[in-house]
């Protein structure tokens, strides 16, 4: 790994910052750091350099949102998680730097295009009922969702398998489940809270898991911890950011964004 230079650093401080603004509020734009190292370094080294970054900011989420967690959810996605990290793990040490983020955009965009159309959906499900007179489930305002029906629930698990597959492989191979995981809590109808404190659980404990795969893949180096040192006391400055600011955006907002920033950092994932 080549020393950057003083832009370079600039941008890396940049993406340390919004590490932290990612895990305490608005998650999409955690998306931008990874475009940012990967930009100033070689795509494979940036993913080993970003991870202990991330493992401080998820510290920090955890303890600011950990009330807020909905583990039935958590479990739900774990195993397929699980999975998608060791077939992330074959990937990347199978394939070059360009491959890699090609493939990871194009799965994000997926996603975003698949989310879009559900959302469409439920909103034609609920003029429907409006229509009809039928009443609407509730939404809990804190963490979780409307209790599911037997169909529902079925729903839930596959869409779960499908999301927890994609994340787990996204997390492994370019840092980049945060995209996947934040429209899989959108779809599943989680307030604010609720999906900061089920990610913030959710990336420390995957993020843990990826550690030793990391290190192992020699994606983190000397070198890597090196930098991250220079870098980490911007991730806490992101956090102090991000928690102020959670609780001035609506939840129409944060969605939105969540959408925007994820469909522009796959979209530069394609270049």
């Amino acid at each position: 790994m080549t020393d950057p230079g003083i832009l370079q650093i600039g941008a890396l401080v940049a993406a340390a910052l919004l590490v932290g603004v990612s895990k305490t509020a608005v998650s999409g734009v955690g998306a931008i750091s990874v475009a940012l190292f990967a930009a100033v370094l070689p795509a494979k080294q940036s993913t080993g350099a970003l991870l202990p970054l991330l493992l401080v900011g998820d510290m920090l989420a955890v303890s600011a949102y950990r009330r807020h967690a909905d583990w039935p959810a958590l479990l739900r996605l774990l195993p397929s998680v699980a999975v998608g990290v060791l077939l992330g793990a074959v990937f990347v040490a199978r394939v070059d730097d360009a491959v890699m983020r090609r493939t990871i955009g194009v799965l994000l965009l997926t996603i975003v295009a698949h989310h879009l159309w559900q959302r469409r959906r439920a909103r034609t499900a609920r003029s429907g009922a409006d229509a009809t007179g039928e009443p609407q489930g509730r939404t809990d305002t804190d963490c979780g969702t409307a209790p599911p029906s037997a169909s529902a629930a079925r729903t839930q698990h596959g869409r779960a398998l499908a999301f927890g597959l994609v994340a787990g492989f996204a997390t492994m191979v370019a840092n980049a489940g945060g995209p996947a995981m934040s429209l899989y809590l959108l779809s599943a109808g989680f307030t604010m809270l609720g999906f900061l404190g089920t990610a913030a659980w959710f990336f420390l404990i995957v993020n843990l898991v990826k550690l030793p795969f990391s290190v192992g893949l020699g994606l983190i180096d000397t070198h890597a911890l090196m930098l991250d040192a220079l870098l980490v006391l911007a991730v806490p400055v992101g956090a102090f950011l991000g928690r102020a600011a959670v609780h001035r955006i609506d939840q129409a907002l944060f969605e939105r964004l969540v959408l925007v920033f994820t469909t522009l950092s796959s979209v530069n994932l394609l270049r």
